[in-house]
């Protein structure tokens, strides 16, 4: 936009508020849709002006600003970036903000992807033959599945849940288990039922990107919370707590997505004992992890009556089948099940009932084994490759989390890894807000080709551009 433009934007924005009736926020939100309609901000690539500089010229507070153009997120005007501003909304800025919560597609067949964290998929190709077989020979179980399921899913779908979430001192009943397709659509089913538009949640600085897309949508608040090597700082919570009106904590404990970070016990009990004094309810991901450390003892323990536990089969046993649990007080069930019915009436019978008849005889654990056996077996080939590199690892986790010193930046190597035909991904993707991105790059061990040598040419790769 040059000056002209500028200064006459800004005298359309002064107009509007002297003339407007009604919140500030709104009546400058909809003057910007307005010019953006009109093409205004052509001239700079569609950035819009940064919050406090429009604050100053207009005589409003920056809060005012965040707000309004909050509201033209929601009205697909705009699309914020972080660390970068505030953009009018394209397609080509709508698939760039979206790269950190995507699926295999056929656009990145070219590439040998290290970017994503999935299944293995080396081991399942037998038992499914073997179970689809078995399945189709029994008449019975055919004609279960072949009809309605209650929202929360059959009794044996549920009590086989009850048993894949059954870890250490956490002991669920299936009476609290809600099945459903997936860790994401647990995760939406709950920010659906339990949360509205409006509502502000507190999770970590860096969180999962489908988190971020799923509040998006939902009209939902993130607020960012301090990290360490351990994960949530509890003091930064309660400074959170205080400063803002938080209605949820969304935290991932256990092994935490990119950073690998496993909360002690004690912090546990900090971080319990805040979401107590602040009736905020609690959602504990655990959807992306293999497995967990049996020593650690969950917050669904901790706070029985104000948490929910999203549990998957997609990491550590199959994506494609889309298997998924929730843990729930019984006071939220009802409010959880009609969520459930309104995205996709039940969840899949017949990929439940796969999934129960592995996890009740035994395959489902072997598989879990087999997949941790794998992940070890190929950080072993790639760790060599990075011993003069600071990294951040789990035993039970396929990736690698490596800070990128100055004067590299992590979009850098994320671009030159790209040139040379590999994916990985930037700390931008995990991000929450507006806050600077961490220079962080996450490269993975697991993804769809069993190439071993193509795996070792990958890690030498972020290697030799580290290191250059």
């Amino acid at each position: 936009m040059n000056v002209k433009d500028y200064i006459d934007t800004v005298s359309m924005l002064r107009e509007s508020l002297a003339l407007g009736d009604g919140k500030r926020f709104k009546i400058i939100a909809d003057a910007l849709e307005l010019a953006i309609q009109e093409n205004r901000f052509e001239t700079t690539n569609g950035k819009l002006p940064t919050h406090r500089k429009l604050a100053e010229q207009l005589g409003v507070t920056s809060g005012t600003i965040s707000r309004a153009y909050r509201e033209l997120e929601k009205l697909g005007a705009v699309i914020s970036r972080v660390g970068d501003g505030t953009y009018v909304y394209s397609k080509e800025l709508a698939a760039k903000d979206n790269e950190g919560f995507q699926h295999g597609s056929e656009d990145v067949e070219r590439y040998f992807d290290m970017s994503r964290n999935i299944n293995i998929p080396i081991f399942a190709n037998d038992h499914m033959a073997t179970s689809l077989n078995s399945l189709a020979a029994n008449p019975t179980a055919i004609n279960k599945i072949y009809q309605y399921a209650p929202e929360s899913g059959s009794v044996r779908h549920r009590r086989a849940g009850a048993q894949w979430l059954s870890e250490g001192s956490f002991k669920p009943e299936w009476e609290q288990i809600i099945c459903t397709n997936g860790g994401q659509h647990g995760l939406l089913c709950v920010l659906m039922g339990l949360l509205k538009s409006g509502d502000t949640l507190a999770t970590e600085q860096l969180t999962y990107p489908g988190l971020i897309s799923i509040a998006k949508l939902l009209g939902i608040r993130l607020v960012p919370v301090k990290t360490d090597a351990e994960g949530l700082v509890p003091e930064s919570f309660s400074e959170v707590c205080k400063k803002h009106d938080i209605s949820a904590l969304y935290c991932m404990p256990s092994i935490h997505n990119p950073t690998n970070a496993v909360m002690s016990n004690k912090r546990r009990h900090k971080v319990a004992a805040i979401c107590k004094t602040n009736n905020l309810l609690i959602i504990e991901d655990q959807s992306h992890i293999v497995r967990c450390e049996k020593d650690k003892i969950p917050l669904s323990v901790l706070c029985p009556d104000i948490t929910i536990m999203i549990s998957s089969m997609s990491k550590s046993v199959s994506s494609g089948l889309r298997v998924g649990y929730l843990h729930s007080p019984v006071t939220f069930i009802s409010r959880l099940a009609n969520a459930i019915r309104s995205t996709c009436w039940m969840a899949t019978p017949l990929a439940h009932e796969l999934a129960s008849t592995w996890i009740l005889d035994g395959t489902a654990s072997s598989m879990v084994e087999r997949q941790i056996a794998e992940i070890q077996r190929r950080k072993k080939l790639v760790s060599p490759l990075l011993k003069n590199i600071d990294y951040c690892t789990h035993p039970f986790s396929s990736h690698f989390w490596i800070p990128v010193v100055e004067p590299w930046r992590a979009f850098e190597i994320e671009l030159e890894m790209k040139q040379k035909d590999y994916l990985i991904s930037t700390a931008e993707q995990f991000t929450v807000g507006r806050q600077s991105a961490p220079q962080f790059v996450r490269a993975s061990v697991s993804n769809n080709i069993n190439d071993d040598q193509k795996l070792i040419s990958g890690f030498s790769a972020i290697s030799e551009t580290l290191s250059s």
